[in-house]
């Protein structure tokens, strides 16, 4: 059983459909690590065009999911109520293989380092237990909607 639906984890952050990119959160320790599940449907609507006859899920949406994983984490921290995290960087990110539909992806971000509004998570992204992605992402919180 999940932690957080999809209805939970759209009151933590502000992606909605289309580019709200996880499906639920399996692990939380707030302001240190999120574990988060994407399934991975041949409806999505980028595999429309990524690429007909081969679809594959773009790395960026899952670096970009990663980062919607990673922001679970910090704004679960209560001073982050209300708030939203955005990318200030995205370092060493590493495309292991393809993501396609039928795939479960797991998301998981730890938190490496925070300093007040600033941090970095180190992400990766595995697909039945090998690593699609890795990446170190850096975020800035900032004022909510």
């Amino acid at each position: 059983m999940s932690l957080m639906s999809t209805e939970q984890i759209m009151e933590v952050i502000p992606h909605r459909q289309p580019f709200l990119l996880l499906d639920t959160i399996e692990e939380l320790e707030p302001g240190k690590r999120a574990l988060a599940k994407k399934c991975v449907s041949y409806n999505e609507p980028f595999f429309a065009g990524h690429f007909p006859g081969e679809p594959v899920m773009p790395g960026v949406l899952i670096v970009e999911a990663l980062a919607q994983a990673g922001a679970v984490a910090i704004l679960s921290q209560p001073e982050f109520e209300g708030k939203t995290a955005y990318f200030g960087a995205i370092n060493n990110a590493r495309f292991k293989q393809k993501v396609v539909p039928g795939d479960v992806l797991l998301l998981e971000v730890e938190i490496i380092r925070q300093k007040g509004p600033i941090g970095i998570g180190s992400a990766k992204a595995t697909v039945n237990g090998k690593l699609a992605v890795s990446a170190e992402l850096t975020f800035a919180i900032g004022p909510g909607k």
